[in-house]
């Protein structure tokens, strides 16, 4: 026989409160398979097991009477139980990278001055976008000689523009992820040519991104989560990578 489980003990387990415990009992959801001699919930290991997956499903964001059908169909083993669970999980982590995606272009265009119409914004960077970015690239920015330019060059931006510059960031970044999957070191001559690229890129599209400058968007890649991330979201490691490729670059070129 297995060992049970006082409804506290799940409790500290499960990172759940007795009263949930309680409340998922009276409804039929998860009733302890044993009781204590003084009558008191008893949970075994299987009860452990249903209460891993209505916590999963309840992450996901089902309701109580959906997961208790979900539960309760006798048609669905097991195996197919986990097999729907990487499925929904899969099908989060995907939604998760979209968002981190519509993020990063977002903010990047919004630090660069973006001049679009509200119905072109959200065509070119998805519908995750959000105006309050523009607020706060122009907080962070605004007072830069960069910025003004920036606002001036890309004023005359339209649609066919962005989705241009979108589309060389997107190549730029394959070549970045080829470059760590290969293990080309950053500061090679090859991790460095694709720094130099990442520069001319920003100049040649929004202002003179100097050595001193390129050095600051590399530190930021790393100290702000949403940059870090959206190179993450495109290969793990590739953040520390382009910040190490674009530092060497620079220490390489202008010697400071």
């Amino acid at each position: 026989m297995g060992k049970d489980y006082s409804v506290g003990q799940v409790a500290a387990i499960a990172k759940v409160t007795v009263r949930t415990l309680h409340h998922y009992d009276g409804i039929g959801l998860l009733s302890p398979g044993g009781r204590s001699p003084a009558g008191y919930r008893r949970y075994r290991d299987t009860d452990l097991d249903r209460l891993q997956q209505i916590l999963f499903y309840r992450e996901l964001g089902f309701s109580l009477e959906e997961i208790a059908a979900i539960l309760d169909d006798r048609t669905v083993s097991p195996t197919e139980h986990l097999r729907r669970q990487h499925g929904l999980l899969q099908a989060r982590i995907d939604r998760l990278q979209e968002l981190a995606a519509a993020v990063e272009h977002a903010m990047e265009a919004h630090t660069m001055g973006m001049q679009l119409t509200p119905e072109e914004k959200f065509e070119v960077f998805g519908p995750d976008y959000q105006e309050s970015w523009e607020a706060e690239a122009e907080q962070r920015y605004g007072g830069s000689d960069a910025w003004q330019e920036s606002r001036r060059r890309t004023g005359r931006y339209r649609k066919a523009d962005w989705e241009r510059i979108k589309a060389e960031g997107a190549a730029l970044d394959a070549r970045y992820a080829a470059a760590l999957a290969a293990g080309v070191a950053p500061g090679s001559a090859e991790g460095m040519a694709l720094a130099e690229a990442h520069r001319q890129q920003i100049t040649g599209n929004y202002y003179d991104c100097g050595y001193a400058m390129h050095r600051g968007l590399a530190a930021m890649y790393l100290a702000d989560e949403r940059f870090t991330a959206g190179y993450e979201r495109i290969a793990p490691g590739l953040a520390q990578w382009l910040h190490d490729a674009i530092i060497a670059n620079a220490d390489a070129r202008d010697g400071s």
